[in-house]
């Protein structure tokens, strides 16, 4: 699986680096460059593109900015000499923040980072007709992956306890593990990777794995040495899917 990728830098060196160690990965494929935000902008109209390496100090627009105007970005690796934009690069979800200079090891890490979200999506995709879902099963794997500060993390589905949504971030619990996964999404994007033959969304913070519901007591079960509360609409279903109601 291909992915199309440009180069975006001010710098000519700079840019024919990048295209190097772009043509040196065999699943990316170098389809142009650009030497601003603008040019890329035209890139982007005319040629189908999975991935931008994109500096971030270039004149004209800065290239945080620049991904900030774009409805529908492709994936993002920003390529810079500066660390202070780390943060903004986090919490516009970009697939890695490389500096430079940036050795091939380095590069390549962040293209498997790239790789492995394409490839995710790509499965998103081809299921979303319901063309390739002839066993219901397969719209569930027993994993998944989340962006966790610049890496991407492999949730396996029967370690998932329960996951708590605060706003644009989500914890998930997991057994064996003190302290919880912290990646920025949604709760609803989590339900939607999750099982729902054992996962159910119990209260708008909360999704809980009801086989390990040990106890329920009014609006809050109990799944082992964790307390999670249920919405008055949800308390019949929870206890009907545990085999308490009718």
């Amino acid at each position: 699986m291909t992915i199309r990728c440009i180069a975006v830098d001010d710098e000519s060196l700079a840019r024919k680096m990048m295209e190097e160690n772009i043509r040196q990965v065999p699943f990316l494929e170098f389809v142009g460059s650009a030497k601003n935000a603008f040019d890329a902008m035209t890139l982007l109209q005319e040629e189908e593109v999975d991935l931008m390496f994109l500096d971030i100090q270039m004149p004209g627009m800065a290239g945080t900015n620049f991904v900030k105007s774009l409805r529908t970005p492709p994936m993002v690796i920003f390529v810079t000499a500066y660390d202070n934009y780390a943060l903004e690069g986090y919490e516009l979800e970009v697939v890695d923040y490389l500096m430079k200079p940036v050795s091939m090891e380095r590069f390549t890490r962040a293209a498997l980072k790239a790789q492995e979200i394409f490839e995710g999506k790509k499965a998103i995709q081809s299921g979303s007709d319901g063309s390739q879902r002839e066993d219901p099963e397969e719209s569930h794997k027993d994993h998944f992956f989340v962006n966790v500060e610049y890496s991407l993390v492999k949730i396996t589905m029967s370690q998932v306890r329960y996951v708590e949504g605060m706003k644009d971030y989500v914890k998930i619990y997991l057994e064996g593990e003190k302290k919880p996964v912290l990646t920025k999404a949604t709760l609803k994007s989590i339900a939607e990777r999750l099982s729902p033959e054992r996962f159910m969304r119990v209260h708008k913070s909360y999704i809980a794995d009801l086989d390990r519901v040990t106890s329920v007591r009014g609006q809050q079960i109990s799944l082992g040495d964790s307390d999670i509360p249920v919405s008055e609409p949800n308390i019949a279903e929870v206890l009907k899917r545990i085999g308490v109601g009718e």
